[in-house]
C-alpha cells in the first residue's frame, strides 16, 4: 500500500500573481464584485510507498528540489 500525499504550492504573499488578477477581473465581470485577492496555486498529488521512512522529509527535498520554486513560492504538504 502506498501514502497519499498532496502538495499545495501558492505564490508567496507580495508576489504578483497575474492569473489570480485574471480570475478576480473575470469574476468581476460575471457578476461577483465582492471578490478580492485572488490567488491561484498549483496542487500536485502522487502516491509514495510505505517503506520510506520519514515521509514528511523525503517530500520537502522533492519540493525544495523540484516542485516549487522557493524564491517565489511556498507549500504546504500532506501526507496521508
Amino acid at each position: 500500500m502506498a501514502r497519499k500525499v498532496k502538495v499545495h504550492v501558492y505564490l508567496k504573499p507580495g508576489v504578483l500573481d497575474v492569473q489570480g488578477k485574471a480570475v478576480e477581473g473575470a469574476l468581476h465581470s460575471l457578476g461577483w464584485p465582492g471578490v478580492t485577492n485572488a490567488r491561484v496555486g498549483k496542487m500536485i498529488e502522487f502516491d509514495l510507498a510505505d517503506d520510506v521512512a520519514e515521509p514528511e522529509a523525503e517530500v520537502k527535498r522533492m519540493c525544495e528540489s523540484l516542485l516549487a520554486n522557493t524564491v517565489i513560492e511556498s507549500y504546504r504538504v500532506e501526507v496521508g
